[in-house]
């Protein structure tokens, strides 16, 4: 038992992460490879934490994630997925999308007949996705369609809707977490969660601090550290997350921001006044 509580249920269990080459996503893979699990890498380039297997994947590109789950289905029962894929906005508005949210969800309902009845989807979503509650519409409408190739064409239809890709791509993982929950939970018993980082010290922020300047960042609240978080300290909640010992919790989003959500929510703090004009947080 004490092994087991060591290893937070992961121990002996067959785990799929994407974007496990850099930044969260090998942190996330690094942390369950130390607590026992067998992890299966997909990634665009070869990542250099230990996996069971690696399989290189375009998560933007249906064909390669077609690919990717064909040969995902030699290795057997899934316990646990984690998505941990994802560009900033400097990549564009579209391959923003397809990144980071046509391809994850191809990806993941192609591999829910392989996860294991009481397992677990974790996905890395962002604080970028906050204001999800006054754009449902436009989410539904995208939600709506499963076909990748029909997806991506929805979005370069609504440019109005996309605008520069990040946020509204981090929307639709947090309404579709909440979406996907209860079916899943009702047929299979399979949680589906997401976190919601605040600005984290990755190299995805590099491209993003040269473009919208380190001043941004720097009146960004950080009660908790005085600083940004790293890698380790995101992929930790997403591991516990995702954890077999926290079965009681589906189709939630957790804000790891240091708080910044919770100040927003409650009015503590005045996002407007406090990051000024630029706020790509919310509108990148």
């Amino acid at each position: 038992m004490t092994l087991e509580l060591n290893g937070l249920g992961y121990a002996g269990k067959r785990v799929v992460v994407t974007g496990c080459a850099s930044g969260m996503g090998e942190a996330t893979a690094n942390i369950l490879g130390e607590l026992g699990a067998e992890v299966h890498a997909v990634d665009i380039q070869k990542p250099t934490v230990a996996n069971a297997a690696f399989y290189e994947t375009d998560i933007g590109d249906p064909s390669s994630v077609d690919a990717t789950l064909d040969a995902l289905r030699g290795i057997g029962p899934i316990d646990f997925h984690f998505n941990c894929a994802g560009v900033p906005h400097t990549f564009g508005p579209i391959a923003c999308m397809a990144i980071n949210w046509i391809g994850l969800r191809q990806l993941t309902e192609g591999l829910l007949p392989q996860i294991v009845d009481g397992g677990g989807i974790a996905s890395i979503s962002s604080g970028a996705g906050i204001g999800y509650m006054g754009n449902m519409e436009n989410i539904n409408a995208l939600l709506a369609i499963s076909d990748p190739v029909e997806a991506k064409a929805w979005c370069e239809a609504h440019p109005e809707v996309v605008i520069e890709g990040y946020s509204f791509s981090k929307e639709c993982i947090i309404v579709w977490t909440m979406l996907r929950s209860m079916p899943l939970a009702e047929t299979r018993k399979i949680r589906i969660n997401c976190i919601a980082p605040g600005p984290t010290n990755t190299a995805f922020m590099v491209p993003t601090i040269k473009e919208v300047g380190q001043e941004f960042f720097d009146a960004f609240p950080t009660p908790l550290f005085g600083r940004m978080a790293v890698a380790e300290e995101q992929a930790w909640p997403l591991v516990l997350l995702n954890s077999s010992f926290n079965a009681i919790t589906t189709g939630t989003v957790l804000y790891t921001d240091q708080g910044w959500a919770g100040g927003t929510f409650s009015g503590y703090y005045d996002t407007a006044a406090l990051l000024g004009s630029v706020d790509p947080m919310l509108k990148e």
